[in-house]
């Protein structure tokens, strides 16, 4: 009997780095992730965080040059995407140490996109075809897919896939322009439905809509989740959405994850210094009047990185310590874990979050 994989998503200690005529843009700096089937992770953080990097070498797609995936290993369902390791060979009497890159060819890759997992790409605006209908950009991507099936079939499959998302499916004919903003992010959702993928990856998917119609995208996704049974990586800086789709939340930071744990760990038992900050930066719901409480400073030119933690010269809680050694992961309960050096001082708490 087949056994069940544990992780429909399993990425371990994943670098990738820029490099520009600037200098090397250390965008990712050893980031673990693992997903459940059928769970949704959030991926939290500012912009230049790293998160969309970190999305897009899932699926091998870091542009390449400038990027460079200089470690880490990804595992989709049990199938291993990439893995890049440092090892150390002779070459006559001298030993040095090389990188080797394992990864699915092209042809494998495509067959993975798709299929096996499909990303929402942050606008919607500019991920459509404006010179082709929505139901020609939704019917391609199933032929891709589904080799030998006849023209008209897929593109009655594509007017199916609109009616799911809530667009009558007559409107196949049209062209995105004809569309609304977010009925053009309702069309994105269904071409990267519309091969039934086990895990969707969503960047920033309700970012460039308002508020009403954001909430319409969520409970489509949430029940088109449902509905088959996938994974989802949910990529925002809005900890209103993680707390409305996710079942847990990494909190990530200059490349790294600083905090990671279930909703009720990061939103109920906050211990990173930095989501301490996130949380009191929102407004006050109980008093209109409170000024906001932003994070002082911003995030380090991901060039030139602190020696010790990313975090350290905007954190009122930093110590010698914190600004000279990188802080280690670890675990403070099994499904809390934080990346903060405070807490080598076992009487360390934070001071308390705002009730927001």
């Amino acid at each position: 009997m087949e056994q069940k994989e544990e992780y429909i998503l399993n990425v371990e200690n994943l670098v990738v780095d820029y490099v520009t005529n600037d200098g090397v843009v250390h965008a990712v700096s050893g980031v673990d992730i693992r997903l459940k089937p059928q769970k949704t992770l959030g991926l939290v953080g500012e912009t230049g965080a790293g998160k969309t990097t970190t999305a897009r070498a899932i699926l091998d797609l870091v542009p390449d040059p400038p990027g460079v995936i200089q470690q880490g290993k990804i595992v989709l369902d049990g199938k291993r995407i990439l893995e890049v390791k440092t090892e150390e060979v002779t070459q006559g009497s001298q030993k040095k140490m090389v990188k080797k890159r394992e990864s699915l060819s092209s042809k494998e890759m495509q067959e993975i996109r798709g299929n096996l997992v499909s990303m929402i790409f942050q606008d919607p605006m500019t991920s459509l075809n404006p010179v082709l209908t929505v139901g020609e950009q939704i019917a391609e991507v199933i032929a891709v897919h589904h080799q030998g099936m006849k023209k008209k079939e897929a593109f009655q499959r594509a007017q199916e896939m609109l009616e799911l998302v809530g667009i009558p499916g007559e409107r196949a004919g049209e062209y995105p322009h004809q569309f609304s903003g977010g009925m053009k992010q309702r069309v994105v959702i269904a071409i990267a439905l519309a091969c039934s993928p086990k895990l969707l990856i969503a960047d920033e998917p309700t970012t460039a809509l308002d508020v009403t119609i954001q909430a319409q995208v969520l409970d489509i996704m949430k029940s088109l989740q449902k509905q088959y049974n996938m994974a989802m990586l949910m990529i925002t800086h809005d900890l209103g959405i993680v707390a409305e789709v996710c079942d847990e939340v990494s909190v990530m930071y200059a490349g790294s994850i600083v905090e990671h744990g279930t909703l009720e760990d990061v939103f109920e038992r906050t211990m990173h210094p930095y989501t301490e900050g996130l949380f009191n930066s929102l407004p006050n719901i109980h008093d209109r009047k409170a000024m906001l409480k932003p994070i002082p400073g911003l995030m380090p030119n991901p060039t030139d990185l602190p020696p010790g933690c990313a975090f350290a010269p905007r954190c009122s809680y930093a110590c010698e310590r914190c600004r000279t050694e990188k802080p280690q992961p670890r675990w403070v309960s099994d499904t809390h874990l934080i990346a903060c050096s405070a807490y080598d001082d076992p009487g360390f708490a934070l001071k308390g979050r705002d009730e927001r």
